[in-house]
């Protein structure tokens, strides 16, 4: 059974894929630049700085994008073709906006890598997906004596058609012994978010060091989306001590909150087929990690209700809810 907030964000099935390729053409000294090929939009698209340190999947590209969109947005490990559009409009507002084809892999129901095994698919004829972003910064430059902090306020358009989490096609309960099986289905779907970090300590003399705090949160209608509501926030540590600038520390808080639409169908198969039909409620995620220099990383993560409530397996947990969980791990990076 899979947490709805993936503990690594670089894991994927073994295989050898292409990720991303493009070319970028940049205007008015780099003030303008346009990118375009197989793209992924999560470093640039709801992205904080200060959560670089973490492995959870969902402090990267957020957890409601990832299990709203198809094949999980262009995002790790699959990249979609398409074209990114970024102007510094002043030295504190800066406009970004891309289109993307709108499902990397293409359309099934098995794991989306398998469908795009190799990264090749370079799919142009799905419906689009298309995010923007405004991004407001202070205190951005080198030496500035200020600390620098950023405001980012966004929103993504996906153009395709989406099933609904409760009713079928005539309105009935999916989970109705009369159901036609078939949900029906809905137009578009979108999302709106916000991302607000902050540096609130600065080592004398180094930009680079201090401590930053970060939050987001994110809205997607319930009626189509497994998720409607996302929030995460923490803080980074960063080469506070002289003897290691390089040492990172970083603790965070991640939550996803199952539409009522989704609670709803599961308390229709709950009032059918007895109480022991789990009702999915809320995913939570505790992430301390530490990491030594560039190369050592220790984590510890707490999952609360992982998917959401759902039950174990039935031969060892017939009916019961997934106990909270804990993840240790460690992550070495070796550069060359």
């Amino acid at each position: 059974m899979l947490n709805f907030l993936d503990v690594s964000g670089i894991e994927a099935l073994p295989t050898t894929r292409l990720y991303e390729m493009w070319f970028e053409k940049k205007w008015n000294d780099h003030k303008i630049a346009l990118r375009a090929g197989q793209l992924a939009a999560d470093s640039e698209f709801a992205a904080s700085k200060y959560t670089d340190v973490f492995t959870n999947a969902s402090l990267g590209w957020p957890g409601i994008f990832a299990l709203n969109m198809p094949s999980g947005g262009p995002s790790p490990p699959l990249a979609a073709v398409g074209a990114r559009l970024r102007a510094d409009v002043t030295d504190n507002l800066t406009l970004v906006g891309a289109v993307f084809d709108g499902n990397a892999s293409g359309p099934g129901l098995d794991d989306p890598q398998l469908r795009d095994r190799y990264g090749l698919n370079f799919r142009v004829n799905d419906p689009p997906l298309v995010l923007t972003e405004a991004q407001f910064q202070w205190s951005s430059r080198k030496g500035d004596p200020g600390l620098d902090g950023k405001f980012k306020l966004g929103g993504w358009r996906h153009l395709g058609g989406f099933d609904n989490e409760r009713f079928d096609t005539s309105g009935l309960s999916l989970a109705d012994p009369a159901t036609s099986g078939t949900p029906a289905r809905l137009a578009g779907d979108y999302g709106i978010y916000g991302v607000f970090e902050q540096k609130i300590y600065r080592v004398h003399g180094d930009d680079d060091r201090g401590i930053g705090v970060f939050a987001r949160a994110s809205y997607s209608p319930p009626d189509r989306n497994l998720i409607d509501v996302y929030a995460d926030g923490g803080f980074e540590f960063v080469g506070l001590a002289d003897a290691r600038p390089h040492d990172k520390f970083g603790v965070a808080v991640a939550y996803a909150h199952v539409s009522p639409w989704a609670t709803a169908f599961d308390r229709d198969f709950q009032s059918r087929y007895g109480p022991n039909w789990p009702v999915r409620l809320l995913t939570t995620v505790y992430q301390y990690e530490v990491r030594a220099g560039l190369t050592l990383q220790l984590n510890l993560q707490y999952i609360r209700h992982p998917c959401g409530g759902a039950t174990g397996p039935t031969r060892t947990m017939p009916g019961a809810s997934l106990r909270h969980a804990i993840v240790l791990g460690m992550r070495t990076v070796a550069k060359f």
